[in-house]
């Protein structure tokens, strides 16, 4: 129970909870998150006037050579990137997802290989492997920080694990090195899905710079946001130009560039466009800004949040920097004394929009229990190419699916242009609700 307050104090301050009539706590709407000011303004300005959306393609009315390193906002992003990530390489694409099908295409991975990826995480991180034919193995997530877990990693390594996809989840680091040391021993590759993780910190290093690709997200719903786009690092000239190719028509150009491996080399269109890179360069500027605001929000609920016995609100691991993309809970049913259904409900009648479970694990999708990804004889599940035997049944990852099931909810809000009066509501609405647990209760049972 909350640690402050009398039970009677908080009740007869604060009235009936809303879902069973009384007055919300917050009844204003949340505001619109945007990272958008006056610099994207005039950085987008500057490209229109400039007249050239995109430079990918060269002039072939003008004896110009071919180009597939994109124009100048493009190039600058890429350079800014990699120096701010201390990095060698940086290589924009239209999408976080291009970019994982990128690394995958570039690490030449293909049919009959095998990728560990968790299940608890969007779609593309394990369709990535789909894409070239590989299969992706589902390993299960640690139960205090929800990524992956090395112990499960290492029981589903095989001889045909091609790599391993690691998910930097709602912001906090995974533990990079259990996982490097397992990959070095099997020789296996490791794409670091940095999407919800931009500047988070693994004992010293940024998160994107420690495996062989690193992939980043500025969807609108990411920390820095241009709409659509993404970044790749790596530190290997090779897989620098391959992730280059794939993200432009390669086929079209290796016989020039006198390129011998045609491994993956059916290129794509995943390039990004002026008006985007001239945006992310001048979000790449406020980037600490951003987390800045999203710590200092999360530092204060955690404080606060902590006290109520039941809940438990995200931890931050010794020597990592958590950037809190999502700000992840953990709910007890037992100590609480009712459903995680029932308890969100009535956060959400007061006027905190949590979500529960996040993701349903993505071996229960259709694509993996029916086993068909491309035409309808079950590629590449069915591939003569692939000898191996992959499970998608419920329970192969118990953590996952109990944090789906029962545990897990979260909290999107923390992110400018909320502050701590806004997150002023979110406590007093818990303190609300743990106060009158009793109405749930009967709620609960009925």
């Amino acid at each position: 129970m909350y640690c402050g307050q009398s039970k009677k104090r908080v009740k007869s301050y604060m009235g009936n909870l809303a879902i069973n009539g009384g007055k919300p706590v917050r009844e204003k709407p949340w505001p619109l998150h945007t990272t958008i000011g006056k610099e994207e303004l005039d950085a987008v300005t500057r490209v229109i006037e400039g007249k050239n959306l995109s430079l990918y393609e060269g002039n072939y009315f003008a004896d110009e050579p071919f180009s597939f390193l994109g124009g100048p906002y493009v190039n600058a992003l890429e350079k800014k990137w990699a120096d701010y990530y201390g990095i060698k390489h940086a290589v924009a694409v239209n999408s976080a997802t291009s970019g994982l099908y990128a690394a995958i295409g570039a690490l030449g991975i293909g049919p009959g290989d095998e990728v560990i990826v968790s299940p608890y995480t969007m779609s593309a991180s394990a369709t990535c492997a789909l894409v070239y034919n590989a299969i992706p193995v589902f390993a299960d997530i640690e139960p205090d920080m929800f990524n992956l877990d090395p112990k499960s990693i290492e029981e589903r390594i095989s001889e045909r694990t091609k790599a391993i996809v690691v998910i930097h989840i709602m912001g906090h680091p995974a533990d990079m090195d259990s996982i490097m040391e397992i990959a070095k021993k099997h020789d296996i590759a490791v794409v670091e899905d940095c999407a919800q993780a931009h500047d988070a910190v693994y004992k010293g290093r940024k998160v994107g710079t420690i495996g062989d690709i690193g992939v980043f997200s500025l969807n609108v719903n990411k920390t820095i946001e241009v709409g659509e786009g993404g970044v790749l690092t790596t530190n290997d000239d090779d897989l620098a130009l391959r992730l280059q190719l794939i993200r432009n028509h390669g086929e079209v150009v290796v016989d020039q560039m006198e390129y011998q491996d045609l491994n993956n080399m059916i290129g794509y269109n995943y390039r990004m466009c002026e008006v985007e890179a001239s945006m992310a360069i001048e979000q790449l500027k406020k980037l600490k800004d951003f987390n800045s605001v999203r710590r200092e929000l999360a530092d204060y609920l955690n404080k606060e949040l902590s006290r109520f016995d039941g809940i438990t609100v995200p931890k931050e691991k010794e020597e990592c920097t958590h950037v809190y993309y999502v700000y992840g809970m953990k709910f007890d049913e037992e100590k609480v004394g009712v459903s995680r259904d029932v308890f969100c409900k009535a956060l959400c009648a007061e006027g905190i929009p949590v979500f529960q479970g996040y993701m349903k694990p993505l071996y229960l999708q259709e694509l993996y229990q029916k086993r068909i990804g491309y035409g309808g004889k079950g590629c590449p599940f069915q591939c003569h190419h692939y000898d191996g035997e992959v499970s998608y049944e419920k329970g192969i990852c118990p953590v996952a699916e109990k944090m789906y099931e029962k545990q897990y909810f979260g909290f999107e809000y923390l992110k400018a242009p909320n502050t701590l009066e806004d997150m002023k509501d979110v406590v007093m609405a818990f303190k609300k609700v743990f106060s009158n647990l009793s109405e749930l209760k009967e709620k609960n049972n009925d």
